[in-house]
């Protein structure tokens, strides 16, 4: 039996990727993240059974936002705690599905690393057999000696080692940056033993699209500078933009995602009125800012709207906040629409032609 570990080629790779950096720091980075593939290995072998391995359906629990858990969720996360616990790197880690971090039995006080996921992104998609992810970030544990706490985790975004995703589709890929561009990793199951193959290393985002992302069933509820925007790429060539725009949704962020990474476009989750007390739906930490890095490295822009995502410090481990990254001349644009309050949507664009309703005859 060929007993070839998953993340040898990762492993080389980024060895060849972080030549320059600290050895010890380089060697302590690739082990974290060999530690976060292999796990990623695992629940993507449970996700491609699904119903077979018994992962579909809910596992009758809640987790700290109130939201029913699939048992993927808990799955995935299962795996990826025992991963990190393996670690000799990792401190401790903080899911999306538990309110507290947990720190390692065996190097809480010594490990050199923080790691935030969501173990599955777009839970909602897994029994329609839609793509979906796991989100990971790696954060300095910057004081060794101590076992952390959750006051450790309240780091903003730009201090994050290293950040990435796997998605789980008709190929399961790794993206992954180290703060020196953006990688892909391809999941190759050709050989006795998976392995993670480098398939590109230098992954750019188009600066101009005609592209965007948003759950067009809010639209009500969106503030003045987003229904600008979206009015505006609905009106399309007979608008202000003079250009037609496609409009997509897949309610997993992973996905939304990859696809501006592979030809441009936008994703908002923004602000809106539904609920005033919550400013966001998505979480800075598991979702938002390691987006926000992997974007920025492939030379686009993450915000909220007024600032920049990497530079927000959370308050709490689950704090959300609007997201809106992707393509930079669009994120432009965007947060001009938010410097400039006064310039308020145009309503005789929905009057004559709304994002559901064509125009009368």
């Amino acid at each position: 039996m060929n007993n070839t570990s998953p993340t040898s080629l990762l492993d080389e790779a980024l060895q060849r990727h972080l030549a320059g950096m600290d050895p010890d720091a380089a060697l302590a980075l690739r082990e974290t993240l060999c530690a976060v593939a292999r796990a990623c290995v695992r629940i993507s072998d449970v996700a491609s059974l699904g119903v077979l391995a018994d992962a579909h359906g809910l596992a009758g629990a809640s987790h700290v936002h109130g939201e029913e858990q699939k048992r993927l969720d808990l799955i995935a996360d299962d795996l990826m705690a025992a991963s990190l616990e393996g670690c000799r790197h990792v401190a401790a880690w903080a899911s999306e599905e538990h309110e507290q971090p947990h720190v390692s039995h065996a190097h809480g006080a010594q490990g050199s690393h923080l790691v935030v996921f969501d173990p599955l992104d777009g839970s909602s998609n897994i029994e329609a057999n839609i793509s979906i992810g796991t989100i990971f970030s790696v954060l300095p544990h910057r004081y060794r000696g101590m076992a952390p706490g959750a006051a450790d985790f309240m780091q903003p975004g730009h201090q994050q080692i290293a950040a990435g995703y796997v998605l789980y589709g008709p190929a399961t890929l790794m993206v992954l940056t180290c703060r020196r561009g953006v990688l892909v990793f391809g999941l190759d199951r050709r050989g006795d033993a998976p392995q993670w193959v480098l398939t590109y290393d230098n992954v750019r985002i188009a600066e101009h699209t005609r592209e965007f992302a948003i759950n067009a069933s809010n639209q009500r509820f969106w503030e003045k500078p987003i229904q600008r925007y979206v009015a505006e790429c609905v009106a399309g060539d007979s608008g202000p933009r003079m250009k037609d725009f496609n409009m997509r949704w897949v309610a997993s962020m992973v996905a939304e995602v990859h696809r501006i990474m592979t030809r441009g476009g936008v994703f908002l989750y923004p602000r809106d009125t539904r609920e005033p007390r919550k400013p966001g739906r998505l979480r800075l930490m598991v979702e938002a800012a390691p987006m926000a890095l992997l974007v920025e490295q492939a030379g686009g822009r993450a915000t909220n709207g007024t600032s920049e995502l990497l530079d927000l410090v959370p308050d709490t481990l689950h704090q959300r906040v609007p997201v809106i990254l992707g393509s930079k001349d669009e994120i432009d644009r965007i947060v001009s629409y938010h410097a400039d309050p006064s310039e308020n949507v145009s309503w005789q664009l929905f009057k004559t032609r709304s994002l559901f309703v064509q125009p009368q005859a």
